[in-house]
């Protein structure tokens, strides 16, 4: 085998037992950040850190005899898949900051988590209500540049993650086993597509991993810790998304709670949140307040028009500020010196369709560049 390097030493390592992250970042805190150093290290060295004993160390020594590394290597580039090292520039940046990130992820898909993700988890016995929902907050979500993350279940999960691409958008899914396994197997299309437009596939678990409760809770602190927020559509009150939810608590995320029916148990959960405290979520402007989005907290790209500016004739650069599209620059500029704009006067205005106009605005609301009045008409922010 070719010589071990860092990122076969964090492969190897992820697929080691009866050793975990946890364990795994106090060695290397112990050696310096030399991962490397962990497989040529002394029994005695190593069973100098917490936590690490005779099995660990033994582990650690007899690696080779653990793990088949040209065979995963192979599996990787058979499955088309890469493994994304702690260290890497395409791992999620937020991710590093909890308290036991992964060591890696493999992944099948390109994107590399350039804009902040935002993730939509529920129920998988859910209700219209609540797939509607989710796939229109994962629709608006994506629209405004965000990555929406899920974790490809039925129920919610997966109407989110539908929402996302019909908007043009990315989407990343954590799985709860190896990234060669389909689970639910009735979702394969829906893998395929959020690989084929530009979204991720992810997952820490090696090549065979089955599902089950352990790993489906260690996916869930993956689904919250690459996330700035984490938004509960439906979920009974000991669903595996509460789980999602306390982590994102615990790691200081902000937590959102879709409000639904009192009668309804797929709904119990979420006004348990709320009680303790989550956001109340009726649309996605409520993330964008909470996410401070005005203070450079929104996707790269996709800013407000300054408000002076604006009302005083919006240039070129401010539109492309603003990320507008052409059609979206002409409502605009129909507000020029502070107008307040009935549709009729805009479909006047603009010689757009009342039906494109009706679309417009609501994008623009979206983007928070125009507010609708109580008395029907629109003006700028």
């Amino acid at each position: 085998m070719s010589e071990m390097t860092e990122t076969r030493a964090f492969l190897v390592l992820n697929a080691l037992p009866d050793i975990g992250p946890i364990t795994t970042n106090r060695l290397l805190a112990h050696f310096g950040g030399d991962v490397l150093r962990l497989f040529t290290a002394s029994a005695r060295e190593l069973e100098e850190v917490k936590g690490v004993g005779a099995k660990i160390s033994g582990n650690l020594r007899r690696w080779s005899e653990l793990v088949d590394l040209p065979k995963e290597e192979s599996r990787l580039a058979e499955a088309q898949a890469t493994f994304v090292t702690c260290r890497d520039a395409a791992y999620p940046p937020l991710l590093r900051e909890i308290s036991d990130p992964p060591l890696g992820l493999y992944r099948r898909g390109d994107y590399t988590f350039d804009a902040p993700c935002v993730a939509i988890v529920g129920s998988r016995r859910t209700t219209l209500y609540g797939q509607a929902t989710a796939k229109k907050l994962g629709h608006d979500l994506a629209k405004l540049g965000f990555c929406v993350v899920s974790g490809l279940a039925r129920g919610i999960d997966t109407a989110a993650h539908e929402g996302a691409l019909e908007a043009g958008g990315r989407t990343a899914a954590v799985l709860g086993n190896g990234i060669d396994i389909i689970y639910p197997p009735e979702n394969l299309k829906l893998y395929q597509r959020i690989e084929e437009n530009g979204g991720a596939i992810l997952t820490e678990f090696p090549f065979g991993r089955r599902a089950d409760k352990q790993s489906f809770a260690m996916r869930n602190r993956i689904v919250a810790g690459m996330c700035r927020a984490v938004i509960v559509v439906e979920s009974d009150v000991s669903g595996g998304s509460m789980i999602t939810a306390r982590f994102a608590g615990e790691q200081g995320r902000l937590i959102f709670a879709v409000p639904g029916r009192i009668d309804q148990p797929s709904s119990a959960g979420c006004h348990q949140l709320i009680r303790d405290g989550a956001t109340l979520l009726t649309s996605v402007d409520d993330v964008l307040s909470e996410l401070n989005y005005l203070e450079g907290f929104g996707p790269a790209g996709v800013a407000v028009i300054p408000e002076n500016a604006a009302r005083t004739g919006v240039t070129a650069g401010q539109m492309a500020q603003a990320n507008l599209t052409d059609d979206e620059a002409r409502v605009v500029k129909a507000f020029a010196g502070g107008a307040i704009l009935s549709v009729d006067s805009l479909v006047a205005q603009t010689g757009l369709a009342a039906h494109q106009l009706s679309s417009l605005l609501m994008m623009l609301e979206l983007k928070r560049v125009v507010a609708k009045r109580s008395d029907g008409c629109f003006e700028l922010r």
